[in-house]
């Protein structure tokens, strides 16, 4: 019987680890990605480089990265490795990454 009820419990925690997953998914609408390509198409930045940083869907950037604000928007932008970077001014977590 406790076989089983860790079975039951390690499928729990690894079906409320994928749901936790995808409550983190940021959904950008149509509008605002119009607005966000408009802006950051007319506002260029200096790209800046940071070994070891992955850009990556979830990568946290470090406290020295300067974040650039997009009006209307409640993401921000940045310019790494000449690729714009948007990412969630709470967490600083990168949401998407414009090729």
């Amino acid at each position: 019987m406790r076989i089983h009820l860790t079975a039951a419990a390690a499928g729990f925690l690894l079906l409320a680890g994928i749901g936790a997953a995808a409550a983190d998914t940021v959904i950008i609408q149509p509008e605002q990605e119009t607005v966000i390509r408009e802006y950051v198409k007319k506002q260029p930045l200096a790209s800046v480089t940071l070994p070891g940083v992955e850009l990556n869907i979830g990568t946290a950037l470090p406290d020295t990265v300067e974040l650039h604000e997009v009006p209307d928007v409640q993401y921000r932008y940045v310019v790494i490795d000449n690729r714009t970077v948007l990412v969630d001014p709470g967490t600083r977590k990168i949401i998407k990454v414009y090729e």
